[in-house]
């Protein structure tokens, strides 16, 4: 029988048996690959967004940053996504919530406190 909570049904394969966490999401998600430099207080990291959202976004990167680690970051959203004349370029200030690696990949998911567009 599938776990259900909130109207949603997970198959009995991916419930977990130890708890039933659910994940709510409070935005859409877009997926952009984006290149971006995270600064955080121990220096500059490289990364990619995978997605973005207007709550967060998740990157990728060649290194593991730490959960509940501050980061400061610049998106240049692009004007054939915004449907805007120019590209626009959006500072963020957030927090690490999230990591994890695949084949040797670092991911960080990352809220989005506050955010400012810059003059353009």
């Amino acid at each position: 029988m599938p776990f259900e909570k909130s109207g949603f049904s997970v198959p009995p394969e991916a419930a977990d048996s130890n708890a039933t966490r659910q994940e709510v999401r409070c935005a859409v998600r877009f997926p952009l690959t984006l290149p971006v430099v995270v600064a955080t207080e121990s220096g500059d990291v490289a990364a990619q967004t995978k997605n973005v959202s207007a709550n967060g976004v998740l990157f990728e990167l060649d290194r593991d940053l730490s959960v509940g680690l501050g980061i400061h970051f610049d998106l240049r959203m692009p004007r054939t996504v915004l449907g805007t004349p120019h590209d626009v370029l959006v500072h963020c200030t957030g927090r690490v919530v999230r990591c994890s690696i695949s084949h040797n990949q670092h991911f960080a998911a990352a809220t989005i406190d506050e955010y400012r567009f810059a003059e353009q």
